[in-house]
């Protein structure tokens, strides 16, 4: 039975540019260390500055590993909820998003799911892939492999550098290993980017 083990993270703390910062390269680094043990084959990332400087980053611990960018790990907004589903909390965040702009999230959302949420067929060997993104686009590949409605993307966060696993087996659902570990993190850098009524 063919495995294919998806390591998704967002990428390390960055600043208000949208370049990283040192702790989100000490992040991305400790996550590195964490993957190091695996027989990772390709190394993913957003187009976005903070994103591929996160996977160069990790990529010093898994040397020859292919690092290499994807259009569909870009940051965006997978699927905006209609009024009768949208949350309270949510409703000024959507003030302004028009079809377009949805119409495009839920393009990069299914090219998304196309490309790495693939059950792998019969015969394929097992392959291991680590996906250096934002945290939109986690909630929608959690969501995805739980079959959970499309608004529920939204209750779902991840901190820079959190670990989520998601495994993809012929003739299985997906099965969700584990989301936003952050166990590679000392205290002091867990948790960022996360707001801060949210955090333990």
């Amino acid at each position: 039975m063919a495995t294919r083990h998806l390591y998704v993270a967002r990428h390390g703390a960055a600043d208000a540019f949208g370049e990283i910062k040192d702790t989100g390269r000490r992040q991305a680094s400790l996550l590195g260390e964490r993957l190091a043990g695996l027989p990772i084959d390709n190394i993913w990332h957003s187009p976005l500055p903070r994103a591929t400087a996160s996977a160069r980053e990790l990529a010093r611990h898994l040397p020859n590993v292919l690092v290499a960018e994807a259009a569909e790990l870009i940051d965006h907004v997978p699927y905006v909820p209609g009024t009768t589903e949208m949350p309270r909390s949510w409703v000024g965040f959507f003030d302004g998003y028009d079809e377009a702009e949805a119409a495009s999230g839920k393009r990069l959302a299914d090219a998304l799911v196309a490309r790495f949420a693939k059950v792998p067929e019969a015969g394929q060997p097992d392959s291991y892939e680590v996906l250096i993104t934002h945290a939109y686009p986690i909630a929608w590949l959690v969501r995805e492999a739980l079959e959970a409605p499309p608004v529920r993307w939204l209750s779902l966060d991840s901190a820079n550098t959190g670990l989520t696993v998601i495994e993809y087996r012929t003739g299985l659902a997906p099965t969700l290993v584990m989301f936003n570990d952050m166990s590679h993190l000392p205290h002091d850098l867990r948790w960022t980017g996360v707001r801060a009524d949210a955090r333990p």
